[in-house]
């Protein structure tokens, strides 16, 4: 028979065998939700999971009985997304170390400890890391720890929605419009019930490609797997799962089953049906740079150390005196105009006029009169630039002005370069491209800041009928399924590999910083006034 469900259509022929490779989530049913109840006024609403905005995950109220029961419901494995943490409210007594009540348990992995499957787990307790492993047959009560992080629609239902559980969210920031009507009501910032509609994604023999079965369709199957070859079906592996494996598998052939979209090179070479040739896996490095613009949407680009472009600098702005502390370096003298005035309410403290040129020097303390009473408090000692002299001036540590700074320094630099002699953030302008590459998307952008060093996981591919070149390719961030093939290959890796910058959305750039919130935080600035 033939059955067509929303799009997708499949024939399932009596006696045909399939096996089911995984369950993925295909949309949510979301209800507006009220004291963690669905609200009595809310009407379901199916949403895509490209919906846009970040939400943050509620903490389910409802415990798990076991450590097995977890394992059997909550993603647990390698990626940043598989560390669930939990806690009891109990005492959870083992060999050589007591877990206190109300700890959060961090859950790495599962594996087999002396035949026994049990899960690696952590704690910090007094800023130190204690490694200890609970059986799944441990029993009590375990509560889902609350999740500071922000996720994407996306995210949380291949990760974070635990099987035959519901989730809670919270919308956090709304990144863009929705180019559709938007199902929700206008201004909406509350909680939503999130419910999964699961589909099955199943192989078939002698197919190649991934059937997927919505789960609510009308058909019998029986389990047949205890007495059937099932070697005969193909295993399609993701980017996670390939870089899963031991560096001792690599290099492998393999062959594209579902390529991922887009253009350039090398998504290109990496189409359905093609052969590449995967030589191995490792972290590097890339540098993580947004476009300077006081509009928005802003790009974000992902940048490799091996880019040969070259960066002028571009001035940095500072809101307050706290941030040229932080900014200030031993190899230069931070060179700045007040752009904002600013009055001092103590006479031992310097006011700021606008246009006021700085030459800043080190953080101290200075005594201070503060309601009849001497206060040491923590101060910027500067020089402020005249016409013809230096006057050593105090500026208070919360003073909350504004400052651009002064570029003398007319050098091209390199990004390692850059990295090498300067602290992070930074701000550049590309002045002369990369001409190893076809498009250099970073030549167009008038100013970038360089935000953050990264580390991320990478494979290294090359096609296997023309071996010429090999590409990095991103294991997080690209969507496709291979299968390996039982095929020899020389291990000498091809003398040419080619990095590109890889411009990211604003969803995975959230996630790449890991922000905690809709900004990430300074250190804590002092307070406005001596207290």
């Amino acid at each position: 028979s033939i059955y067509e469900m929303s799009g997708n259509e499949c024939c399932l022929s009596t006696g045909e065998v399939i096996k089911v490779i995984g369950f993925k989530i295909n949309k949510l049913i979301a209800s507006i939700c009220e004291d963690n109840e669905v609200s009595q006024f809310s009407a379901k609403v199916e949403l895509p999971l490209n919906f846009p905005g970040l939400y943050k995950i509620v903490a389910d109220t409802t415990p798990y009985v076991s450590i097995e029961e977890i394992t059997r419901k909550v993603y647990i494995g390698p990626t940043r997304f598989g560390h669930p943490c939990f806690y009891s409210p109990e005492d959870i007594k083992l060999a050589n170390f007591t877990v206190k009540p109300g700890e959060h348990i961090t859950f790495n992995s599962v594996e087999e400890v002396s035949g026994t499957m049990a899960v690696n787990c952590v704690v910090v307790r007094n800023n130190q890391s204690h490694s200890f492993t609970l059986p799944l047959s441990q029993e009590g009560k375990f509560y889902e720890c609350e999740d500071d992080q922000i996720y994407t629609l996306k995210e949380i239902a291949e990760w974070k929605i635990p099987k035959c559980r519901n989730r809670i969210v919270r919308l956090s920031n709304t990144l863009h419009m929705w180019d559709f009507s938007n199902p929700l009501p206008e201004n909406f910032d509350g909680c939503l019930i999130l419910m999964p509609v699961y589909e099955v994604q199943a192989v078939m023999k002698f197919r190649k490609d991934i059937v997927h079965i919505l789960s609510d369709l009308d058909v019998e199957v029986k389990d047949i797997t205890d007495c059937y070859d099932i070697s005969s079906f193909l295993q399609p592996l993701s980017l996670e799962d390939v870089f899963e494996r031991t560096s001792m598998e690599f290099p492998m052939v393999a062959e594209i089953i579902e390529g991922p979209s887009g253009s350039h090179k090398p998504y290109n070479v990496l189409s359905t049906g093609k052969e590449i040739v995967v030589h191995k896996k490792y972290q590097a490095v890339r540098i993580l740079a947004s476009e300077i613009r006081s509009d928005s949407p802003k790009r974000h680009f992902l940048i490799p150390m091996s880019y040969k472009g070259k960066f002028k600098r571009r001035p940095r702005e500072f809101p307050t005196a706290y941030d040229l502390e932080i900014a200030r370096s031993e190899k230069e003298q931070l060179h700045v105009v007040a752009t904002k005035a600013f009055a001092s309410p103590h006479k031992e403290l310097f006011s700021v006029s606008v246009g006021d040129q700085f030459l800043v020097q080190q953080r101290q303390t200075s005594e201070i009169l503060y309601e009849g009473r001497k206060k040491v408090v923590d101060v910027l000692a500067c020089e402020q630039i005249l016409s013809d002299t230096y006057k050593k001036v105090l500026l208070p540590m919360y003073m909350e002005g504004g400052f651009v700074e002064v570029i003398h320094d007319k050098k091209q630099y390199h990004l390692s370069e850059i990295c090498k002699e300067f602290r992070l953030p930074f701000n550049v302008k590309v002045s002369v491209r990369d001409l190893s590459i076809e498009e250099d998307v970073l030549a167009a952008v008038p100013a970038l800041q360089f935000e953050e060093e990264i580390t991320d996981s990478y494979l290294l591919i090359s096609s296997a009928s023309s071996p010429v070149e090999c590409w990095e390719i991103p294991v997080h961030r690209l969507n496709m399924l291979v299968h390996l093939l039982s095929k020899d290959v020389q291990r000498l890796v091809p003398p040419v590999t080619k990095t590109t910058v890889e411009e990211i959305s604003k969803e995975q750039y959230y996630m790449v910083r890991r922000y905690e919130n809709q900004t990430l935080h300074p250190p804590p600035r002092p307070p406005k006034k001596p207290t």
